[in-house]
């Protein structure tokens, strides 16, 4: 790991300098490519992990999990006008037990096929659990369990009924075990086999039941998918004849990229290039999603996080219109962990805002200020899923902060390896003291964003409660939740959480981001939904 300290100056040009930085030289060059094909530039540094749980967060599962793979429940994707939902994907349905709440039934998709043409049934439901979660099994990966375990942690055992039945038991009564089944994809226990049971031979020639085939992986330099024509959704069997990732971490690299012809698409353009990229006839794809940006912070003894003065007073340090505007307009400034509107955000009493004299107060109450100031260190990414645009973010918060008497100190490692130190935990040696992490958090379902990041007992490394944060209060309203299964009465209490999430400020709450993506006006048919994933299968390209 490598230590970058990000020096204060003059907050506009320097913030500017590093918006626009020198273009970097993108050697994606080649022969032209063939109509139909839509070649994007992803965020991440390398190709996502291809055996079926992704790595590379959010980012990883929408180009390489929702592509390839199918999970038993999926998302609808369809729609950019409202939230997106969950539907059915390899189990048509799922219920839980009248008179036993953790037992659940899924009812699975007949004549579904892997890409390698095996059937899919329930034997192999159990051996795909059995991959991230039961570490004697032959096909224990220990790379995808790192992935998906976390993500699954209600399940307590699981079994099949009949070929197209299973039975899921969950350690304790849980609702909201059907976001976290969405999150495990189905790889082929055919192709393992026939490749040696080697999950290296594996990801070079994956196979899932998914809309597309990976028929081309160069770690680090491309990947290309091909339509399953097979596939078992006909309305998303799809359009294009190829679909090319591209591994481009830097921004404008990226915009680079787009203005020459090599690639189509670019997540995350760099918002000073926005304009000039409208005036250029390039199409700017924006929509409101479930995505938070902020600084997970430590709790552990000596944190000066566990002071609810210092928190609050790092919430109001935060100019959030200035860095909107920095932005390009291309952020929702924060008011709590959830974006305002949200079913789940209720009525907290502390209000996220800019109020400098507050802040300074409330310092000064806790014994601190710019003549005695706290010295901090957070780790943070140059670039990676929903990460936005991290080092001109975290300057920006990092002078803000400084005004108030908090002097930041970041250390700046590579996108995968800060998922790894969040796994780790704040109380890992790995985190080199560090009591705060930048990350963004996917937060459109119960579990995934707001539970796991607070319960007692998931602090890390058994879990992904990065702080160790542990309260009882907390924890009885996520039972709460786990126990009520009318989706009206769980939105109440989901409400509760998240008040108890602002007005302790459990987090520094900074943006929400807007999904930005820039394109040629040759994509046509994409329909961008309010979604970490995206549905690619109705996209054509014109010439």
């Amino acid at each position: 790991m490598t230590t970058k300290k990000l020096s204060s100056g003059k907050l506009p040009s320097r913030l500017l300098r590093l918006l626009g930085a020198a273009v970097l030289t993108v050697g994606l060059a080649g022969p032209a490519l063939a109509q139909g094909t839509l070649r994007i530039g992803m965020t991440a540094s390398d190709i996502p992990l291809t055996t079926g749980q992704t790595d590379q967060g959010g980012e990883g599962m929408r180009f390489m999990g929702y592509t390839v793979y199918d999970g038993l429940i999926n998302w609808d994707l369809s729609k950019a006008d409202k939230p997106s939902v969950l539907t059915p994907g390899l189990a048509t349905s799922w219920a839980v037990d009248a008179t036993d709440k953790t037992k659940w039934v899924f009812k699975l998709r007949q004549g579904v096929k892997f890409h390698d043409g095996s059937e899919f049934t329930a034997d192999a439901v159990v051996w795909n659990l059995d991959k991230l979660l039961k570490k004697d099994s032959p096909q224990y990966d220990a790379r995808q369990a790192a992935q998906g375990a976390s993500r699954i942690p209600a399940v307590a055992s699981y079994k099949m009924v009949d070929k197209y039945t299973v039975e899921v038991t969950t350690k304790s009564p849980d609702a909201t075990l059907p976001y976290q089944i969405a999150w495990v994809m189905m790889s082929s226990p055919a192709q393992w086999e026939k490749l040696g049971k080697s999950w290296d031979a594996f990801a070079k020639t994956p196979s899932g039941t998914g809309p597309w085939k990976l028929t081309e992986f160069v770690p680090r330099e491309r990947a290309e998918l091909s339509p399953n024509k097979d596939y078992w959704d006909k309305a998303r069997v799809p359009k294009l004849d190829k679909l090319v990732l591209l591994p481009l971490p830097e921004p404008n690299a990226r915009v680079a990229a787009l203005r020459s012809g090599q690639v189509d698409w670019i997540e995350a353009p760099a918002p000073d290039a926005v304009p000039s990229l409208k005036q250029a006839g390039f199409a700017i794809v924006t929509n409101a999603y479930p995505h938070n940006w902020t600084w997970h912070l430590s709790r552990l003894p000596g944190s000066p996080w566990n002071d609810i003065r210092v928190r609050k007073a790092a919430n109001l340090a935060i100019d959030r219109s200035a860095l909107k505007e920095l932005l390009g307009g291309l952020m929702i400034p924060a008011e709590g962990f959830l974006p305002p509107g949200n079913q789940w955000f209720g009525h907290p009493t502390f209000k996220v805002r800019y109020d400098l004299a507050e802040a300074k107060k409330l310092m000064k109450e806790a014994g601190f200020g710019p003549d005695k100031p706290i010295k901090t260190k957070i780790l943070i990414s140059p670039s990676g899923s929903g990460q936005m645009l991290p080092l001109p973010m975290n300057e920006f918060v990092q002078q803000s902060l400084a005004e108030i008497g908090i002097q930041v100190e970041f250390e700046v490692v590579e996108w995968n390896q800060l998922i790894n130190l969040w796994r780790a935990g704040a109380a890992a040696e790995s985190a080199h003291g560090a009591t705060g992490i930048n990350f963004t958090y996917f937060i459109q379902d119960p579990f995934t964003g707001l539970i796991r990041h607070l319960q007692c007992n998931l602090v890390a490394p058994n879990g992904t409660n990065w702080g160790h944060y542990c309260d009882k209060e907390m924890d009885e309203l996520f039972n709460q939740v786990r126990n009520t299964f009318d989706a009206t009465e769980q939105d109440k209490v989901l409400q509760k959480i998240h008040e108890k999430y602002v007005n302790e400020a459990l987090f520094l709450m900074v943006t929400h981001d807007v999904n930005a993506r820039a394109m040629t006006k040759n994509v046509k048919g994409f329909v961008q939904a309010q979604n970490w994933f995206q549905d690619f299968s109705p996209i054509t390209m014109t010439k």
